[in-house]
């Protein structure tokens, strides 16, 4: 065992070794994306440099870096290798755009397979599963507000005490999807995706829900983060989304700190 691992060590020193693992690496651990948008404003910033976790739901088809060719064939038909974890209610999900997959979007998953939703007034409304006693227990749950409409119950912006980086714009010159939308009952297997810069976002209220084909991964820890400026947003650097989260629930404000603004 001990020579064998001498082999692959000195293996993985050479250029090949170190090649094939870097792309192993890419193809199903982890990759590097940067926010290119403010469409996850609060919570993520243009200039975000993360690392997003590509077994978080399954192991996604292997694509060559920048070129996007996959390295094999869909063998099961739904972009995966392996079978996953589904995207979650509230999850920040990478994903593939289904209008131009070469093309990765960050998200939050708002509805999956099965709810219903719709938007009024801006104001984000789901119906867990279309069940009233399911609805009601989610609600209560994420803090939120319910509200009788069409004779049925509803959970109303149900995300926005637990993830406070989502929030809306003052402005009223909106495409009208931002403003009312829906209802529809989200297909089986897919999920509605919606930024958190709720009135600045190009999303599922535009081009409907995503298949589970074109789910990546979820994103891990910023690495590097500047701001348009190239100025380095140093208290960004090496935090977990979960804790840019934590900061927002604590009141605090990451994204109006030092290079945020």
């Amino acid at each position: 065992m001990k020579d064998k691992l001498k082999k692959f060590y000195h293996w993985s020193n050479t250029w090949t070794g170190t090649i094939v693992i870097v792309l192993l690496v890419i193809f199903f651990l982890a990759q590097a994306f940067v926010i290119p948008s403010g469409s996850m404003k609060r919570t993520l910033l243009p200039g975000d440099a993360l690392f997003a976790e590509k077994f978080a739901y399954g192991i996604p088809i292997p694509h060559i870096p920048w070129l996007e060719i996959p390295i094999l064939p869909d063998f099961r038909g739904d972009g995966h290798l392996i079978d996953g974890p589904r995207p979650k209610r509230g999850d920040i999900v990478i994903f593939r755009w289904p209008l131009k997959p070469s093309m990765h979007f960050v998200k939050r998953c708002v509805a999956v397979g099965g709810d219903e939703l719709m938007v009024r007034n801006k104001h984000l409304l789901l119906r867990i599963e279309n069940n009233t006693q399911k609805t009601i227990e989610f609600a209560k749950k994420m803090g939120a507000k319910t509200e009788i409409l069409n004779g049925e119950i509803w959970a109303v912006d149900p995300y926005m005490k637990k993830y406070p980086g989502i929030h809306h714009d003052k402005n009223v010159n909106f495409p009208p999807q931002v403003v009312n939308y829906g209802p529809i009952i989200v297909p089986k297997d897919e999920y509605f995706m919606m930024g958190d810069n709720r009135d600045h976002s190009d999303d599922s209220r535009f081009w409907g829900p995503v298949k589970y084909k074109y789910i990546v991964g979820k994103p891990w820890f910023i690495y590097m983060s500047w701001d348009k400026n190239w100025t380095i947003r140093w208290n960004r650097v090496g935090k977990s989304i979960k804790e840019i989260e934590k900061e927002l629930r604590e009141g605090k404000k990451p994204y109006l700190t030092d290079g945020c603004k």
